[in-house]
This record gives structure tokens, C-alpha cells and sequence, in this order.
């Protein structure tokens, strides 16, 4: 008998989104994974150049044809794709996933969208399920539902879905986060942290590489999955909005002042600034424990990824310039809590 050299073809996935912070860490997480990645960019030459491990096509959201073109072959197409800046929401994000929707429908393939916390209002707290109602009291929640609805009925009419919901994001590659905004400043060593909420508030984070490996190990299971589904991430819970500015102190290796978060600030910029608006419109989500319950999840996979807490602060306060070798112990010597 003949040796023969049998290729085994590798799945394609279409990342919209992968110069963000979740779509790329999907994307990587895919491509290490034994995925074909193809991501759509407006400038994918300026794109290959910081990303080189993916196919990079030409193309826009907004533009249902190159979607479709970008999406040739694609098992998998994960809608990570936001207007930059959070400008213009409501004339552009219900256009782009009607665009993905479209797409995956032709060419056979399951839609994977980040899901928020954006969806639920007071009357869905404290513990949040896959079945919670669904009542938003701002305008990005009332589109995150709409965005859902969408995709629930194209479940219906053939076309898979999949949504992962976490809480705030934090890790390398979310530089534009509560994490990042909020609580430290960018670039500069930590000498002090700011607190959204008030101590005693609970508070529901999300590393994003375990946000990542979450997604890729549930496509992985795809066989398994209804043709519309739903999982809650648990993520990082801060019980008392302190036990993340501990992680912190205990990275960095000294006490931070610790002040409240000028909400007051926000109200002056809020009209012609999206994303401060954006910020003061979530300032409820800061005021009582919001919280997410991943039972599902842990049923489904066996358990949720998780990274140690310090480990993941501290991968975080790096990638945001906020370390140097000196000022962080060696992550051998962080505590596991």
C-alpha cells in the first residue's frame, strides 16, 4: 500500500472585529487552535502589519458584499464588531449584524456574538441567568437586545447562534475598559486607583483570554450546541467593589490611595462626547451588585476558565504601560487566591 500524505483541512472563521480586544483575542485563540483565521478590515494592509498571523481581506461592516465575499468558506463567523468610539450606535450596529446574519446564512455558518450585561435592567438583579428578562434602561442596552432578538430568530430560521456573556472586561488588549478608564491611568506607574461603585457593591468582572478560551471551547463542541445559544460567564466576582483594587495593590507591592470615580465629570462632556456618555449612561450597573450565575456554562463544559486573579491584573497592568520589571514580583511568587 502507498503512503499517502492525507491534509487535513483546517475550519475558516471570519473575525470582524480582530483589531479589538475581543475579536482578537478570538481570533488568536482560534488560529492557536488549528483554525484558518480570515479578518476584514478597511486597512488591512496597516492590519497584516501588527496581526500578520491572519488573512487579512479588504472590506466594511456596512457593506453587506464584502461581508458575503469575506465569508466564503467560513464554518464560523464572529461578530465582534463595534462602531469606533461609540459613535453612531444606532445607525450602525443592527446594519452590521444584519450583514453577518445574511452572510452566514449563504454560506452555512454559526454566528458567535459577545454578549453584555447592557441588556438587563434593576429588575433582572442581583443574580442574572440565561432566562433573566431582559429590560434595558439605556439606549446601548435597548440595541444589545434588539441585536439578540435578531439573532434568536435567525436560530430559528437556520441559522446557528451562539452568545457568551461576560462582565467588564479587563486583560491585555482592553485598553478601552472600566479597567483601563476607571480605575488606573494608562501608561503611568500605580500610585492610586479610582472606585466606580461604592464599597460594599458587588462588581462581575471578565479576563479577556478567559473570556477567549471560553468562546473557542464552546464552538469547539459545536455538535452539542442548539441552534440558539446562550452561556453566562461568572468571570471575576468582586463581592465588595474592593477585591480587585487588592489584587492590584498586591501586584504593584504597595497601598494606593483609593478615591471615588467623578461621576460629576461626565455630565459637562456627556453631549458631545460618546464614549463619556456611554459612561454615565452604565453608572447603574456601579450602584447595586450585578451579578451573572454560570451554571449553564459549568454544565455544558465542566467548568469556566479562570485565570489567577494576580496573575491576570498583572498581565493586564503591563500591557497597559503600567509596569516596568522592577516594580512587579515575579509571577511565581504572586499569591493564588
Amino acid at each position: 500500500m502507498k503512503n499517502r500524505n492525507i491534509t487535513q483541512v483546517r475550519p475558516l472563521a471570519l473575525v470582524l472585529g480582530a483589531t479589538g480586544g475581543i475579536g482578537g483575542a478570538v481570533a488568536r485563540r482560534l488560529s492557536d487552535r488549528g483554525w484558518n483565521v480570515r479578518a476584514m478590515n478597511r486597512n488591512p494592509v496597516g492590519a497584516q502589519a501588527k496581526h500578520p498571523q491572519f488573512e487579512w481581506v479588504h472590506g466594511d461592516a456596512m457593506n453587506a458584499a464584502d461581508v458575503l465575499s469575506a465569508a466564503e468558506g467560513a464554518s464560523l463567523i464572529v461578530h465582534a464588531v463595534n462602531p469606533p468610539g461609540y459613535k453612531d450606535w444606532d445607525k450602525l450596529v443592527l446594519p452590521m449584524l444584519d450583514n453577518t446574519i445574511a452572510a452566514a446564512r449563504i454560506v452555512g455558518a454559526r454566528v458567535l456574538l459577545p454578549g453584555t450585561v447592557y441588556n438587563y435592567g434593576p429588575d433582572a438583579f442581583l443574580d442574572i441567568t440565561e432566562e433573566s428578562p431582559q429590560n434595558p434602561v439605556t439606549r446601548k442596552g435597548a440595541i444589545r437586545v434588539e441585536m439578540e432578538r435578531r439573532l434568536r430568530r435567525a436560530a430559528d430560521d437556520g441559522v446557528p447562534a451562539l452568545i457568551v456573556r461576560a462582565g467588564d472586561f479587563f486583560g491585555p488588549g482592553a485598553a478601552n475598559s472600566w479597567f483601563s478608564q476607571g480605575l488606573i491611568k494608562m501608561g503611568k506607574p500605580v500610585r492610586s486607583v479610582t472606585q466606580p461603585g461604592k464599597t460594599g457593591i458587588g462588581h462581575q468582572w471578565a479576563y479577556l483570554p478567559d473570556v477567549a478560551e471560553t468562546m473557542v471551547r464552546l464552538i469547539e463542541q459545536a455538535d452539542r450546541l442548539p441552534s440558539f445559544a446562550q452561556f453566562n460567564m461568572e468571570g471575576v466576582w468582586d463581592p465588595d467593589g474592593r477585591r480587585m483594587i487588592r489584587a492590584i495593590e498586591r501586584v504593584v507591592q504597595q497601598p494606593l490611595k483609593v478615591g471615588a470615580f467623578p461621576w460629576w465629570s461626565l455630565l459637562p462632556a456627556s453631549p458631545f462626547v460618546p464614549f463619556m456618555r456611554e459612561l454615565r449612561e452604565m453608572r447603574y450597573l456601579w450602584q447595586q451588585p450585578v451579578r451573572m450565575r454560570n451554571e449553564r456554562l459549568r454544565a455544558f463544559l465542566g467548568s469556566e476558565p479562570s485565570t489567577p486573579l494576580d496573575l491576570a491584573v498583572e498581565a493586564t497592568l503591563r500591557s497597559l504601560g503600567c509596569l516596568d520589571e522592577r516594580s512587579a514580583r515575579a509571577t511565581v511568587n504572586l499569591p493564588v487566591l
